[in-house]
């Protein structure tokens, strides 16, 4: 308000230098230059203040209609009590007292709740100021520009700190607001992944933007670098993906760490476009995987589809599957060997127990193992991922058909090494 203060003095000095002397400053005078501040101000240049009141007449009864229509219609009982506060600053000179400061917030946070806008209450309370002007007790009973000078200071003051603490408390209520929401987020997203509560889902589901009645996915992110609710990769991607995709029924969280987005299966698009915003958020030099659940109807179903992507997840990282989508569908073969935990020990057993004789242990062995048939069985292949020559290669895969009997070059034994091999990893044999 340092600009007000500026003006009130302005047009006092330019008061004081149109006095002719020995003429003393009236009443009328300091009117005059009080008129000449609201002049003065943006809203005055098209507004006409009210007339000054009679005596005996409460100066404020028509300031608080007269301050809403010029707020656009802003309630004007948001003002109570304000104006009487700049009445009483204008005479006394005082600045607002720690408990009208306090009714002041109180203010911004009822405006706040009631959806008023921000800029709408500080408008109406500045529109009050002016219109209010002419009719304070301090500014109608000032004897001379010094007095006018002074009550427009102190009212000016007044104004602002009013209109910050009114900032404060609209601001705080809005903090309170977004800790509610996220308060209540946080707990639909827990018990729509853990499964909760599943008869009151559906009904809660649709306050952010999910229909659970229909058919969804889940993909689940995990990183090597953190990914924190609220944190600067889940709001990059959540960002980005909206720009770039119809968001509706479409949902991004976290939930122990990992990164989700639930979406509808009819919408194949969202599933393979959070994958790459995912990579533009954490970046070329961050490990990370996506699995990709099954499609599932019904809230319980969003529970089952996380469940299988938190699976691929661990699958493909004990099996160290190459890619960065892992699909649940495309990984069923491995829970089907997983079932029957007991016979895939036995197979593993019977099939690489003789490779603990090798020298230099099996270790060497069961990586070209598995390099040789995710290539394809192509030795040339496998050489190049190994960073190995062709030679080396085929002579790993004579020394395996030497000691357990199985040759990758017979199609049924290569069968049961292969099976045996990712039984291995599974069972993180021979560990």
């Amino acid at each position: 308000m340092s600009a007000g203060h500026d003006t009130v003095a302005q047009v006092v000095d330019d008061h004081d230098a149109r006095s002719r002397p020995g003429v003393p400053g009236s009443r009328d005078h300091s009117i005059a230059s009080a008129a000449a501040v609201v002049r003065l101000t943006p809203m005055a240049r098209t507004r006409r203040a009210p007339s000054t009141p009679e005596h005996g007449v409460n100066p404020f009864a028509d300031v608080a209609d007269m301050a809403s229509r010029d707020a656009h219609g802003v309630p004007g009982d948001l003002l109570e009590g304000y104006l009487e506060e700049l009445d009483e600053v204008s005479t006394t000179g005082r600045p607002l007292r720690p408990d009208q400061l306090r009714a002041r917030r109180e203010v911004g946070t009822r405006a706040a709740e009631r959806g008023v806008s921000l800029h709408g209450v500080i408008d109406l309370h500045l529109s009050a100021t002016w219109l209010a002007w002419r009719s304070l007790s301090g500014v109608r009973q000032a004897t001379g520009a010094d007095a006018v000078r002074a009550a427009g200071e102190a009212v000016f003051k007044a104004a602002d700190v009013a209109v910050t603490a009114i900032a404060e408390g609209y601001e705080e209520a809005q903090r309170w607001a977004v800790r509610q929401e996220e308060s209540f987020r946080r707990e639909f997203v827990d018990d729509l992944l853990d499964g909760r509560n599943l008869g009151q889902l559906a009904e809660r589901a649709e306050r952010f933007g999910l229909r659970l009645a229909g058919s969804n996915v889940v993909a689940a992110v995990r990183s090597t670098r953190p990914v924190v609710d609220g944190g600067e990769v889940a709001r990059a991607v959540e960002t980005s993906l909206g720009l770039r995709v119809d968001f509706r029924d479409v949902l991004v969280t976290t939930k122990d760490g990992l990164l989700i987005c639930v979406t509808p299966d009819a919408r194949p698009d969202v599933p393979d476009e959070f994958v790459r915003q995912v990579g533009a958020a954490l970046g070329p030099d961050t490990t990370w995987r996506v699995g990709l659940g099954r499609a599932h109807s019904g809230p319980g179903g969003v529970v089952r589809s996380f469940e299988q992507a938190r699976y691929a997840l661990d699958l493909a990282e004990r099996l160290g599957l190459p890619g960065r989508l892992h699909k649940a569908v495309d990984l069923l073969v491995y829970q089907v060997l997983l079932r029957d935990s007991a016979a895939l020990q036995d197979l593993v057993s019977v099939v690489l127990q003789p490779l603990r004789t090798a020298r230099g242990g099996p270790e060497p062995l069961l990586e070209t193992l598995a390099a040789y048939f995710a290539n394809g069985h192509v030795a040339a292949a496998c050489a190049r991922e190994l960073h190995l020559g062709v030679r080396t290669v085929t002579y790993r895969l004579q020394r395996v058909a030497e000691l357990t009997g199985y040759s990758v070059d017979d199609p049924a034994q290569a069968l049961s090494l292969q099976v045996a091999v990712l039984g291995a990893k599974l069972l993180d044999w021979p560990g």
